[in-house]
């Protein structure tokens, strides 16, 4: 058995000094990112390959990470999106009936880095006290000047357009839930169910599913196409999905957003969410330290119900920026009060800050993608009874 101070050393350097060290148990190298927590006790894999999570390195508050290993099905991509990642202890002895590897090799296959061994509750602290910051991770040496100069040189998230390193290259259509790949983007013939056009910033497979699910039929664009490519498919609804960085660094889509208002009905998830409040003529801010966890509470104000819900996001949409427009607000977060949810007066468009497809995390919300259903459904009825 090795122990972790037989592994080779690592050092974590925060943008303000502060320093981490610890002990490597995958990959080797240094790695740049914006430093941040997630306080979910279980669903490291989904952590570790979800889009969103581009740009930065997160560390796990729950003190035990790897107990049961890595599995096939629980991928929430195609590849593991965080740039590194901190846990206080790695078990190396993974015990489940699905899984069929360990995470120090599921790591390793992709090139990233793991290390243990720091305080992670330090950590968390000084980043809700402080703020979520950029760092490195070295596990090649400790000159600590040297490290800094490289961290000084990061650009880190704000302003900086991350979707374009996450979005799929092509269309492509999800059913029987995987990814298929095709020539041009059309629906299969013989299947009902709604047609949604899915615009990818970063989509997390379970997103899929759940449309899926639904009774949905779904094909995946691009993050860059145009509301006009879309809107040639005939879709009857189009969802915006969670991605990474900033929102406002993402012209192109708030631009497509803004065109789509109005001629199909949409549902956004996380930046999706933000794309929508940016596309309406909001503004976005950057949160402390971000709100990433399972356990989120979100009051639903149409129902006056509390959800338990996932979270994975660093922005927020200003509520008092979008006061003044057709927009009612449906979500607010029970922690800090931020906007969690929102809906279009006008045109058939509503959205959610938090992901209601969960992984990891509580199945509260899912009702949000019948929600979704049922407004393609009213504007498919009205649309009949208009001819």
């Amino acid at each position: 058995m090795i122990l972790p101070w037989d592994r080779p050393k690592a050092i974590l350097l925060l943008e303000d000094g502060t320093v981490f060290k610890g002990f490597t148990f995958a990959g080797r190298g240094r790695a740049l990112g914006e430093v941040v927590f997630n306080t979910s006790m279980t669903g490291y894999q989904e952590v570790l390959t979800d889009p969103s999570y581009k740009g930065q390195i997160v560390a796990m508050t729950y003190p035990l990470t790897g107990t049961y290993g890595i599995n096939p099905e629980d991928m929430e991509s195609a590849a593991v999106q965080v740039e590194a990642f901190i846990v206080k202890e790695y078990q190396p002895f993974h015990s489940n009936w699905r899984s069929d590897r360990s995470l120090a090799d599921f790591l390793n296959e992709y090139g990233k880095i793991g290390i243990e061994g720091i305080d992670t509750r330090a950590l968390t602290r000084h980043l809700r006290v402080v703020g979520a910051m950029r760092g490195i991770i070295a596990t090649d040496t400790e000159d600590v000047r040297g490290l800094m100069d490289q961290v000084q040189t990061y650009p880190g998230l704000d302003g900086i357009d991350l979707v374009r390193h996450v979005t799929c290259g092509k269309p492509y259509r999800w059913a029987g839930g995987k990814r298929i790949e095709i020539e041009a983007p059309d629906w299969m013939p013989g299947i009902s169910g709604y047609k949604v056009a899915a615009l990818d910033c970063g989509i997390k497979y379970n997103i899929l599913r759940e449309l899926e699910k639904a009774g949905c039929q779904v094909l995946v664009f691009p993050a860059n196409t145009t509301a006009e490519r879309i809107l040639a498919c005939d879709p009857d609804g189009v969802f915006l999905s969670n991605g990474p960085g900033d929102p406002a660094a993402v012209h192109y889509v708030i631009e497509t957003v803004r065109a789509l208002f109005g001629k199909k009905p949409i549902f956004g998830i996380c930046l999706g969410h933000q794309m929508m409040g940016l596309a309406m003529g909001g503004t976005t801010f950057k949160l402390k330290f971000g709100h990433r966890g399972a356990n989120q509470p979100v009051k639903d104000l149409t129902t006056g119900k509390i959800e338990i819900t996932s979270q994975n996001h660093g922005f927020c949409v200003d509520p008092e920026s979008v006061s003044h427009l057709p927009v009612r607000l449906t979500h607010f977060n029970l922690n800090d009060n931020t906007l969690e949810g929102m809906e279009h007066l006008k045109v058939p468009a509503f959205c959610v800050q938090y992901h209601p497809e969960a992984s990891p995390g509580p199945h509260d919300a899912s009702y949000l993608f019948d929600r979704f259903k049922q407004l393609m459904d009213r504007c498919s009825t009205s649309s009949e009874s208009s001819k």
